[in-house]
């Protein structure tokens, strides 16, 4: 045979060589899962919903769980230990949400704070997402949302008895509170929604029927920026060491938005002795052994949380107390500070954690974490100059005193 010939023949086998092997690696999954760790790709776990899993869900309606296979899971890591998940295995995830107060013209500042998440955490997780709304959500909310979450995503309408004044308020009494508010300058001091939004969050957002399924939570609001990568699951983090309630910035409260909550909380104290808890953290909040209120809370805007303890009877009846006193309108009461100092004195302090690793911000102030190694392996993005943790209007260093914590070795150049 002549040579031209043979080449020409050798040239079509390794053609055809090649395309059989292309075929092949399209056919088969296996390979194609091989190929695309190779090349730096995760798949998602078979227990993470895939773009056809995940449901845009309204008012109530609730998705199916997603699947998961009856194998026994490898043993769990160490208490004190963040492990990153490893996408190459069935990952079980925690009973957890995110969750979010917000409106439909909320949507282009919301959009933000779901890509920081998103990209910052929950690509790796793909837990669900709960919005709720004191009116319906639009479809271009549910739209443009559902397309950035990774998990499924619910949205709720509010009951109105959850979102308005409870039989027992004057009306024209709390009016004229936020008429001279308003002249004090006061911020949200003449705000009606504002009152009607701390009463829900301090109160009625864990009894929400698309909470109800859940135990954990994260709160997440509208314009807020994750500085750094959370690469580890803080909701099976919080699970496993048993704290109920996490915080990233704590500072002090304006004291004319809450004149007499202290006394009322002291009044509270008398009456349900049986719901303090023992070796609580009254000296975060009090200087003077529960006289005075310091005013120190934790900022929650940002909150991961055990939603048990909201549901608590001690809680509840916390809660039922202090929304009879009247100061969410009298006064302009924030679920910020009702919730902190429930956490204080209702848990025992170890159930309290401070997530010094989670760079956050929501204006004005940033958690950006102290010391340098940390903030490089994150990859963090914020500036330790503009951490607030150590200046003087935080009350971060107070925690770590009472909570006996070494501070970080990087501290006193961020004070």
């Amino acid at each position: 045979m002549p040579r031209a010939s043979t080449l020409r023949i050798a040239r079509l086998a390794a053609l055809a060589l090649v395309l059989i092997v292309i075929i092949y690696k399209v056919t088969n999954p296996s390979s194609l899962t091989a190929l695309s760790r190779a090349a730096g790709y995760h798949e998602k776990s078979a227990s993470s919903p895939g773009p056809d899993q995940k449901g845009a869900v309204t008012s109530g309606d609730m998705p199916a769980a997603p699947a998961k296979e009856d194998v026994k899971s490898e043993e769990e890591p160490a208490v004190d230990v963040k492990t990153p998940v490893d996408e190459g295995k069935d990952y079980v995830r925690a009973n957890a949400t995110f969750v979010t107060l917000a409106r439909n013209q909320d949507i282009w500042s919301l959009v933000k704070s779901i890509r920081h998440v998103e990209d910052r955490f929950n690509r790796k997780y793909h837990y669900d997402w709960v919005f709720l709304n004191d009116d319906d959500f639009d479809d271009h909310f549910k739209e443009i949302t559902s397309s950035l979450i990774s998990g499924n995503v619910k949205y709720g309408k509010i009951p109105k008895e959850h979102w308005g004044y409870p039989d027992w308020i004057d009306q024209e009494k709390a009016a004229e509170v936020r008429e001279q508010m308003r002249q004090k300058q006061i911020i949200y001091g003449d705000s009606i929604s504002y009152r009607h939004m701390c009463r829900f969050e301090s109160g009625f957002f864990f009894q929400q029927e698309l909470m109800k399924s859940y135990k954990y939570y994260w709160r997440v609001e509208p314009d807020i920026i994750l500085h750094c990568d959370v690469d580890y699951d803080v909701f099976k983090y919080m699970e496993k060491n048993g704290y109920d309630y996490g915080f990233t910035l704590s500072l002090y409260e304006y004291i004319d938005t809450i004149p007499t909550l202290w006394n009322s909380v002291k009044k509270f104290i008398k009456e349900h002795p049986e719901h303090i808890a023992e070796n609580n953290l009254m000296d975060w909040l009090s200087e003077d052994n529960g006289i005075t209120y310091n005013k120190c809370h934790f900022w929650s805007n940002f909150e991961i949380g055990n939603l048990d303890f909201w549901r608590s009877k001690a809680y509840g009846d916390f809660f039922e107390f202090l929304d009879h006193e009247g100061g969410f309108f009298y006064e302009r009461w924030g679920d910020a500070p009702v919730h902190s100092i429930a956490a204080g004195l209702l848990l025992p302090k170890e159930k309290v954690h401070f997530f010094d690793d989670i760079g956050y911000w929501h204006v004005p102030f940033t958690n950006c974490p102290t010391n340098k190694a940390d903030r490089l392996k994150l990859k963090c993005s914020c500036n330790p100059a503009d951490n607030f943790v150590w200046k003087g209007y935080s009350c971060t260093p107070r925690y770590y005193d009472v909570m006996q914590m070494k501070r970080p070795s990087e501290w006193h150049q961020q004070s």
